[in-house]
């Protein structure tokens, strides 16, 4: 490999190098080419504004947010250094109380209408008994918020569901994952090493070229 690199002329070469560094940047900006969660879902959430996922479906656009307090959380004699519920979209570190609050926000006309809640967790893809579930009512104000203590590990489903302004009955769900895999926590160094690899990668290949 040397040999071919001595060969290349200089303008070859720098060349080269302009690309693979170009390829880094474009790599680890596709890191970024996300959704909120994380993910590369093109149904959920529909994007991520002022703090709020707004997940959209055929008739619905809401806004969701939750906060999240661990079952092993303590509240400190000093104020000031307890802990900050983080704002999530859909995944939650692990079990513990779950705050969430829906905006209904598009058609306005939904706020009119009947909605009901529904948690469940699913397993092996079918869905559980409900965990939560609420009757019809109506949100004239547009929110809607649930406590929900979370036991276990798992997926779960947040639906909402009820008769739209047509009579057409309507469903949203609203996916959470509770727990956390052993990379996960890693993930969101992956773009440091990369670029700690190919500072490594230029250095060499400026010794060969010297």
């Amino acid at each position: 490999m040397t040999t071919i690199w001595q060969n290349l002329s200089i303008h070859t070469r720098r060349l080269v190098i302009v690309t693979g560094i170009l390829m880094s940047i474009v790599v680890i900006g596709m890191q970024f080419h996300v959704s909120s969660q994380g993910d590369r879902s093109e149904t959920y959430p529909k994007g991520f504004r002022g703090g709020t996922c707004t997940i959209e479906s055929d008739t619905l656009l809401i806004g969701y947010s939750a906060y999240f307090i661990p079952d092993d959380y303590e509240i400190p004699e000093d104020a000031l250094s307890a802990m900050a519920a983080p704002i999530l979209c859909g995944k939650i570190p692990g079990p513990g109380l779950l705050s969430i609050t829906i905006d209904l926000l598009y058609p306005v006309t939904i706020r009119e209408q009947p909605v009901a809640l529904t948690l469940f967790r699913e397993v092996d893809g079918k869905s559980g008994q409900p965990l939560l579930s609420a009757p019809a009512g109506n949100y004239h104000s547009g929110i809607i918020s649930q406590e929900i203590r979370i036991k276990e590990t798992g997926e779960y489903i947040f639906r909402l569901s009820g008769i739209d302004e047509h009579q057409a009955e309507f469903n949203l769900e609203i996916p959470i994952t509770v727990g956390t895999e052993w990379y996960e926590p890693f993930i969101q160094f992956w773009p440091l090493l990369l670029l700690s690899a190919v500072a490594v990668f230029l250095y060499n290949l400026r010794r060969m070229v010297d």
